[in-house]
């Protein structure tokens, strides 16, 4: 492994010394302890003393050295000196690599507006919150990040206009649930947002009852009182009629009720016709099951509801986010301990800098009128609408959109439809992304920018997000080479156009957010590792909840305003075997992508010897019987195709999903195929299978990821696979792309 030099002053100590940090190999922030021995690191262990993972490291974070150090990292800037996608590369130095991006930002605010640039990231790192306030102080309100409208902000964004914040299940008090409904969600893979699996597993050591929610059989499942294995994208028709049996059967939390919720009467009117028996055909959950579970929520107490982003990958996903959390609200489950709670937010709103952009430029958000919750008036973190940005980069409609800069995030990967987002990236005059490596979308770029590991930052995590129940201090303890921090990147750029805002560096942020509500700073944090304010309950008590009403809103006053039903409802998924049964003759099957894998995180760490060995290769699950009718066994290579396209996948036969669904693994690329700029990302991406095309959800733009109709042929796995022929070597004439060969 190469190691290199550290150049940082402040980290030039030759004496061994330990440092407490956190860990952000996913976005979930683990206490960690860093030992550096000569200006290198020589071990990295979970923290004992933090009460978010308590001395526990999952697989990624043991891995961490391996990422660190491994040889494939970007090292320097880099200019592409021929066509885009031939992978010929030109070493620039830093001040090169900002003059060129200066001048880009201001021939194009001058020529076209600031609206004419685009930023985007991907999921939520140490830079996420300074990707807006970026986009904000160089005066463009289009800025986006896939999450935003499929994964997470539509539970935010729900949370906040029913009840005043985002409800967060916390187990670092150590008071435990006896019952736990996980629906949509593993966390046993994963560890969104700070609500690690390390928690959970504590809390099922005390044996509480379960209910598991998921189109597979997990080990979750395995050991829960009640499955609940639905049929993908009906979550909405399930928490309806669990709604019709809890009210229906006055097994509501009366006093809470009466005290704590709006619109109580006028759920139960709604809800009165979707009773289990008219669920059972659309979930493929039995009315008699839909029954013990709600039944079962409802008495036993306190609980805690785990959900996931599974519930939030179809056009309905806004309803069914409000439709969920009236579960935990009429049955009384919400800041009591063991339930869901609010967390105790010890400090202010990050500074993006939203209040510091005219609101005639803010209108001019791609999105602002048509999608109200993700980019308009009721956005709590106003982003742009994906599909419509790429339209307008692709189209100059309605305005256009020329240069843009990714931010930690293999676009070809992990957005939806990435034929379109492929023509999208190379319809852009210029493009820059910031990058650990070279990755299919990075091959594509005018510009490529090496960024640093999450050893190598100071950033300030407060999780579970929301919440802000332990806050820690992610240390810098490591130079590799010419990396830096992704916000120190955004912060250059901006004092050297001499933005108004925004040329405070992270460290002067922490600083100040810090000292706005606690006695301490950052330097002073760097000390203690990590805050834990005390922890109270029933919160709400002291002013109610911060919605309109001052109660959490079943019926939302401010939906009702904007034109919204301030109801919850059902709708059915655009693309199913009941909306499009013509297209379900030819792709009969349901497809579901995007179940976690304990040694990848979204597209990353494919290139850790450690994590790769656990995964080598792309696998999708079909049930014994669907496997049996196509003739295919474990280990044959398969092709899962949908009306948009293809990708190739390994059979893994498991019992545990229903012969009508395929599970499809997502995020697959090949980093080791050097020599091809493309890494293989044709082959076996999930993405080939999604689209972008509306119907939208009207209150949060999300479009169908989940539950789309598909079919499985068994094919030859040494045939060539399927990827679009660039013409010239990726000619951006986007009409001479052709089509599958």
């Amino acid at each position: 492994m190469d190691k290199f030099v550290n150049s940082n002053d402040d980290l030039a100590e030759q004496e061994p010394r330990s440092y407490k940090s956190a860990c952000r190999m996913c976005h979930g922030g683990c206490g960690v302890l860093i030992h550096v021995d000569d200006r290198n690191i020589t071990k990295i262990e979970g923290d004992p003393s933090n009460p978010m993972n308590k001395g526990k490291l999952c697989p990624l974070g043991a891995a961490s050295l391996e990422q660190i150090y491994n040889p494939r990292r970007l090292k320097y800037p880099m200019r592409r000196v021929g066509a885009r996608g031939e992978g010929r590369w030109k070493r620039i130095s830093w001040d090169e690599a900002y003059d060129e991006m200066v001048n880009k930002i201001r021939q194009a605010t001058e020529k076209d507006g600031a609206e004419s640039i685009w930023v985007g990231t991907g999921t939520g790192r140490h830079h996420f919150p300074f990707v807006s306030r970026f986009a904000n102080a160089i005066g463009t309100p289009n800025w986006c990040e896939p999450g935003t409208a499929q994964c997470f902000r539509p539970r935010v964004h729900g949370s906040i206009i029913t009840m005043g914040q985002l409800p967060i299940c916390t187990y670092t008090n150590e008071v435990y649930p006896e019952l736990i409904i996980f629906w949509g969600h593993n966390p046993i893979y994963s560890g969104p947002d700070g609500e690690l699996g390390f928690g959970v597993k504590e809390a099922l050591a005390r044996k509480p009852a379960t209910i598991v929610v998921d189109p597979r059989e997990t080990w979750l499942a395995k050991r829960a009182d009640i499955w609940l294995q639905l049929r993908p994208g009906t979550d909405d028709a399930l928490a309806l009629a669990m709604l019709n049996v809890i009210i229906g059967e006055e097994l509501e939390d009366k006093e809470f009720v009466a005290k704590w919720c709006h619109g109580f009467e006028d759920l139960a009117e709604r809800v009165k016709v979707y009773t289990p028996e008219w669920a059972e055909p659309i979930t493929w959950v039995t009315a008699e099951n839909i029954r013990k579970a709600a039944r079962l929520f409802a008495k036993i107490k306190p609980s805690m509801m785990e959900w996931g982003c599974a519930i939030e990958h179809t056009p309905a996903c806004f309803q069914t986010v409000r439709a969920l959390l009236c579960l935990p609200s009429i049955t009384g489950n919400i800041d009591q301990p063991g339930s869901w709670s609010f967390g105790m937010l010890p400090l202010p709103p990050f500074p993006q800098l939203f209040d510091k952009m005219p609101m005639d430029q803010q209108k001019k958000r791609l999105g602002y009128d048509d999608f109200k919750v993700l980019s308009g008036e009721l956005a709590q973190l106003p982003s742009a609408h994906i599909p419509t940005i790429f339209n307008a980069i692709r189209t100059s409609k309605p305005y256009p959109v020329r240069t843009g800069f990714i931010f930690g995030n293999n676009a070809l990967s992990t957005y939806g439809d990435v034929k379109t987002v492929f023509e999208t990236l190379m319809a852009l005059d210029y493009l820059v992304v910031a990058e650990l490596y070279m990755t299919p979308t990075a091959e594509i770029a005018d510009l490529i920018l090496p960024v640093a590991t999450w050893a190598e930052v100071d950033a300030l995590p407060a999780v579970p997000f929301y919440g802000q129940n332990v806050i820690m201090a992610q240390q810098k303890t490591f130079q590799y080479a010419e990396c830096k921090q992704d916000e120190d990147i955004m912060v250059e750029i901006c004092r050297r156009l001499g933005t108004e805002h925004g040329q405070e560096s992270p460290q002067e942020i922490y600083d100040s957010m810090l000292r706005s509500k606690l006695d301490f700073g950052w330097e002073e944090l760097k000390q203690m590792g990590f805050y834990e304010p005390e922890f109270k309950w029933q919160k709400y008590k002291e002013n109610g909840f911060d919605t309109p009403t001052r109660k959490i809103e079943l019926y939302s006053t401010r939906l009702l305003e904007l034109g919204y039903d301030p109801l919850p409802y059902y709708e059915e998924p655009p693309e199913s075997p009941y909306s499009t049964p013509e297209l379900a003759h030819d792709f009969p099957l349901i497809l579901i992508t995007g179940a976690r894998l304990p040694m990848f995180f979204q597209s990353e760490y494919r290139q850790l010897p450690k994590l790769r060995k656990g995964r080598p290769e792309p696998e999708c699950e079909l049930h014994p019987e669907t496997a049996a009718d196509l003739g295919v066994v474990t280990g044959d290579w398969v092709s899962i195709e949908t009306k948009r396209g293809k990708c190739r996948q390994k059979v893994k036969i498991f019992e545990g999903i229903d012969p009508r669904v395929v599970h499809v693994q997502h995020g697959w690329w090949f980093p080791e195929e050097e020599n091809s700029p493309d890494h293989g990302i044709w082959r076996s991406n999930a993405n080939t299978l999604t689209s972008m095309d509306p119907p939208y959800c009207s209150a949060m733009g999300t479009y169908q990821l989940r539950a789309l109709l598909c079919r499985v042929v068994k094919v030859d796995g040494s045939e060539k696979p399927w990827q679009p022929t660039f013409p010239s070597r990726y000619n951006t004439n986007i009409g001479e792309i052709q089509e599958w060969s």
